[in-house]
């Protein structure tokens, strides 16, 4: 981001103009010397992007309780995960938070990208809601349904339409953002909407219809944290304390949810007494889960292939991606 215009450059007083060549020479002088000692400037910090959900809010989290140098790394909030992804591709981030299945499209279309953690996974936080006298995924059959245009969305969408025996022919589809699903609810602009904890809390208080969760889908809707490939072994030091950062803070809410409830509010959107309902179906796992899940023959590890050809039968990515080498477990070396 670009920051504000510098004032002009005055020009140099004739006295000043008279010794600046030698200030040249001398500066010159003092940076051959630093280079032959061998300094260089630091790292600049990782650029993470992520959305304000719960299960990434302990990267913010760390954040803003002071968990997290700013000097190891930023995280920024960003609107989507389109956005995310974007904003990946382009090179202004180099990690982010994400769904396993977006992780695999983005990879597919050209971005390298290794999973280095897991962050949670879904079982039961990722809903569809309806308004009154829809009851079931069948009865959404030409209805408007405002889901997110990304994979995990897509995901969502399609094995809710699988349960009701639909396709995607068979409905609207209203492209929104996750952050804005309940407000097209509200508004009127969707009669189903796909989305996720806490507006799916917030929505069922307000009479909408609980009709399908990830608990029919075990295992699929999983958020990671991934980096840009180069950038695992470059900056595996950033790396390991920026992983260190978030599980301190998941810590930090675990001991005592009350205490960092308000942090977390903020960032969430939400006030502080509907945080702990933010995290309803999510699975949170520590950094013992997270070496365990991403093992070679851990739950993560082993379900790559087979969600790779999930999503390409259904239409969401265009070929099979490749799933051999995806995660790098070096960030989490020596992590507790």
């Amino acid at each position: 981001m670009a920051g504000p215009p510098r004032p002009p450059l005055h020009p140099l007083h004739p006295s000043q103009e008279a010794g600046w060549p030698r200030r040249r020479l001398l500066a010159a002088a003092a940076g051959l010397t630093l280079a032959a000692a061998g300094c260089s400037a630091p790292p600049a910090p990782l650029r993470v992007g992520a959305i304000p959900f719960a299960g990434y809010g302990f990267l913010f989290l760390a954040q803003d309780l002071g968990l997290l140098d700013e000097g190891v790394a930023r995280v920024h909030e960003l609107r989507s995960n389109t956005d995310v992804i974007e904003a990946l591709t382009d090179g202004r981030l180099e990690v982010a938070a994400l769904t396993l299945d977006e992780v695999l499209a983005t990879v597919l279309d050209g971005v390298p990208l290794k999973v280095v953690a897991v962050l949670d996974l879904s079982a039961g936080a990722d809903v569809v809601v309806g308004r009154p006298g829809i009851e079931s995924p069948a009865q959404a059959r030409g209805r408007r349904v405002a889901a997110e245009s990304s994979a995990a969305g897509a995901l969502m969408l399609a094995a809710f339409l699988d349960a009701g025996g639909l396709t995607a022919g068979d409905i609207q589809l209203v492209p929104t953002p996750l952050p804005d699903t309940a407000q097209a609810w509200r508004e009127g602009r969707a009669e189903v909407v796909v989305t996720a904890e806490p507006w799916a809390s917030q929505l069922q208080r307000e009479g909408a219809l609980r009709l399908f969760d990830s608990r029919a889908i075990p295992g699929r809707i999983v958020d990671v944290l991934v980096a840009r490939d180069g950038v695992v072994a470059r900056a595996a030091g950033q790396g390991r304390r920026l992983v260190q950062a978030h599980f301190r803070a998941l810590a930090r809410f675990q001991a005592d949810p009350a205490r960092v409830a308000p942090a977390l509010a903020r960032r969430l959107q939400l006030p502080p007494d509907e945080v702990l309902g933010a995290f309803r179906g999510l699975d949170l796992p520590g950094p013992q889960d997270n070496r365990r899940l991403l093992a070679a023959e851990g739950d993560v590890a082993r379900g790559l292939p087979s969600l790779a050809r999930l999503l390409h039968d259904k239409g969401l990515i265009r070929k099979p991606a490749e799933t051999e080498g995806l995660i790098d477990r070096r960030w989490l070396e020596g992590v507790e």
